[in-house]
């Protein structure tokens, strides 16, 4: 037996929220209300919320052209609330939605109308910071911008930067492996998490990882860091704290176009440089951020890479000349090398808000995300543009371009018919491009709902399923956040699954040793 998963609503305007609605049944409401006293029970005081009016700031998260009100919000502050909350769950058969501050942009956190939406916004303590060490232990609603905030008196940073990091939390971070304009040389979430201390939806406590580089055994943490809240749900993070680097300088190159700043891109990683960051914007989204911030980007240019790099200062000097000497031989008609700390910092203000600035210039955007060969940058940038063409969208093109993860904004007025449709249809049509390119769906805004159902496209039947033993041997009765990341989900026996009970295993004639 398969189930299909379903889709959430569409995101309505304003003007139509007051469409009358049936009176739900009587007996979902008593069994509801039974679920409310459950849990208040477990997270006492004002720790649930099932008022209709103040579950509409949950009904949605960063991927807006969705929402769906969750049956009720739980709030624990404790790990053994969780933990209660989640076995309470598990024996009743109810469904469960994690939830950190709702910044995902793939509909990871979206709820669904009969699950409990569990919200993480009261873990945000940091725990503990051993600098010997190079570590920091923090609760899952710390934001990322917080982390580096606890530590830099002392002269340390946390290196993964997403563009949302003043907003979204580290645990949202550890479910959809977040990246940032840094991750070219410093990684993503994945290789600077130690360890996290996770809750599994039958209520076990269990710890992955530690303080160390390398723990032995299977690479568990490497399996729940990108799982989306499939898996169990995040209680403590152990993350690696780096010191400031001795120098940081950046460079602001102007191209004609697209493919001149991609040519470039793929010869300074072809010479073996590495630079800390490396972002492209094309002219719209130039256009958009200067506009918003006044940082002085040049506005007779077709794309602007900012790239910069960092370490002694006699090496950045030597780097940041040779990058202006690679861009110069790819066409460059602009080059600014920054002076101060000052001038580094305005090159990456409009960068970082290159997103919010795009919607200054358009009534809605979709933003993509997905990830692809560096070398193939050019190409996928003119086949976007007759993409655009063709669906008669703008797109504003702002991406990675270090490490080939692209996040074209899509723009479109969700108040003209079709739109929306066509928009969709558009980025649909970008992420398969990605993947025929060489690519993946998905760099580090993670699948959730806006690319479920392209996962056919990057993986086969075989491989899905495999995937789907792995959310079984953790959640046996699929209760934990589903509806995402699997276009059809396979009830776990029809998946031959081995569930491991007791230290046995259910096949006698197996060898044990």
């Amino acid at each position: 037996m398969e189930m299909a998963a379903a889709r959430p609503a569409r995101l309505m305007r304003e003007r139509d929220v007051s469409i009358l609605m049936p009176d739900p049944d009587q007996a979902v409401l008593a069994r509801r209300a039974g679920i409310a006293a459950a849990l208040r029970a477990i997270v006492p005081g004002e720790g649930v919320i099932d008022d209709p009016d103040a579950l509409r700031p949950y009904e949605s998260d960063g991927l807006t052209a969705y929402r769906q009100p969750p049956m009720l919000v739980v709030l624990p502050e404790t790990v053994e609330q969780v933990s209660a909350v989640l076995r309470w769950c598990h024996a009743e058969g109810v469904k469960v939605v994690p939830r950190g501050s709702g910044t995902s942009l793939s509909g990871g956190a979206l709820p669904l109308a009969d699950a409990v939406l569990l919200g993480m916004g009261k873990f945000k303590r940091v725990l503990a910071i051993d600098y010997d060490d190079r570590v920091a232990v923090v609760q899952p609603g710390v934001t990322n911008l917080a982390i580096t905030q606890a530590v830099e008196a002392r002269g340390f940073y946390y290196a993964p930067d997403p563009s949302s990091q003043i907003a979204c939390s580290i645990g949202g971070n550890v479910a959809e492996n977040s990246g940032g304009v840094h991750c070219l040389k410093y990684g993503l979430t994945t290789n600077n998490v130690l360890g996290v201390e996770l809750v599994l939806m039958d209520g076990e406590i269990v710890r992955l990882g530690g303080r160390q580089l390398d723990p032995c055994g299977l690479d568990l943490l490497g399996v729940i860091v990108g799982s989306e809240g499939l898996l169990g749900v995040v209680t403590e993070v152990t993350v690696r704290i780096l010191p400031k680097p001795e120098s940081a300088r950046a460079v602001l190159l102007g191209f004609p176009d697209p493919e001149s700043a991609g040519a470039c891109v793929a010869q300074v990683i072809a010479e073996g440089i590495i630079p800390a960051g490396m972002e492209m914007m094309d002219r719209t989204a130039i256009h958009a951020a200067e506009a918003f911030v006044n940082v002085g980007y040049p506005l007779d240019v077709g794309a602007l890479l900012i790239v910069e790099v960092d370490g002694p200062a006699a090496e950045c000097d030597y780097l940041i000349e040779e990058i202006a000497r690679i861009a110069g031989a790819n066409g460059a008609v602009t080059s600014r090398i920054s002076t101060d700390e000052h001038e580094r910092m305005a090159f990456w203000a409009g960068r970082k808000a290159a997103f919010p600035a795009v919607g200054r210039i358009s009534p809605d955007y979709y933003c993509m995300d997905g990830t692809i060969p560096r070398r193939r940058l050019p190409e996928v940038l003119r086949r976007m543009e007759q993409l655009s063409a063709d669906y008669g969208l703008g797109v504003a093109n702002v991406f990675h371009a270090g490490d080939g993860n692209l996040h074209p904004l899509i723009l479109y007025d969700a108040n003209k018919p079709g739109e929306l449709d066509r928009a969709e249809a558009f980025g649909n049509d970008i992420l398969r491009l990605c993947v025929e390119v060489g690519g993946v769906l998905t760099g580090e805004h993670g699948v959730g709902i806006e690319k479920r159902d392209l996962m056919p496209v990057m993986f086969s039947e075989a491989d899905l399923q495999q995937q789907q033993r792995v959310k079984c041997a953790f959640d046996p009765k699929l209760l934990l956040n589903p509806g995402k990341v699997f276009p059809t989900l396979h009830r776990c026996a029809e998946l031959g699954r081995m569930h491991v009970h007791a230290g046995q295993v259910p096949f006698p004639e197996l060898p044990r040793f």
